[in-house]
C-alpha cells in the first residue's frame, strides 16, 4: 500500500510552512496543541498525498484549514475546492475557517470544534 499520509519527502515543505505559519494560524495553535480540546491530539502541517493541512486529528480524521489572503480569488478558490473534494474522498472531514474568523471570532470557532469533535466522539447506540 501507498503512504500517503506525511510523505518523508515533505518533511521539509512541511517544517517549512511551520516556521513560516500565518498569526491566524499560530494563534489557534496556541488552543489546539498538547490536547486542549476535549483531550483531542492535534498535528501542525500534516500531509495527506500531495498536500499539506494545516492542522489534522489522525484520530478523528479531521481537517482545520485557516484561509488568509492568498485563498481569495477564484484560480485559488478552485484549487481548495479541488484539494478539499480530494482530502473529503479519504474519509477526512474538512472544517474551514478565515483569518477573520481566529482574529474576531474566535470563542465561535472553538464552540465549532468542540462541537464537532463531540458529533464525532460519540458513542455509538446498541441499536445501530
Amino acid at each position: 500500500m501507498t503512504r500517503i499520509y506525511n510523505k518523508r519527502l515533505e518533511t521539509t515543505k512541511r517544517q517549512q510552512l511551520r516556521r513560516r505559519s500565518p498569526k491566524a494560524e499560530q494563534h489557534l495553535w496556541h488552543h489546539l496543541r498538547r490536547r486542549q480540546i476535549l483531550g483531542i491530539k492535534f498535528c501542525r502541517q500534516y500531509s495527506v498525498e500531495r498536500f499539506v493541512l494545516d492542522f489534522y486529528s489522525p484520530e478523528l480524521k479531521l481537517a482545520i484549514e485557516i484561509d488568509g489572503p492568498t485563498h481569495q480569488g477564484s484560480q485559488a478558490q478552485e484549487y481548495d475546492q479541488h484539494r478539499q473534494q480530494f482530502i473529503e474522498s479519504l474519509g477526512i472531514q474538512f472544517l474551514r475557517f478565515t483569518n477573520q474568523d481566529i482574529y474576531h471570532n474566535l470563542d465561535n470557532v472553538l464552540a465549532t470544534l468542540r462541537t464537532t469533535i463531540q458529533q464525532k466522539t460519540k458513542p455509538k447506540s446498541a441499536t445501530q
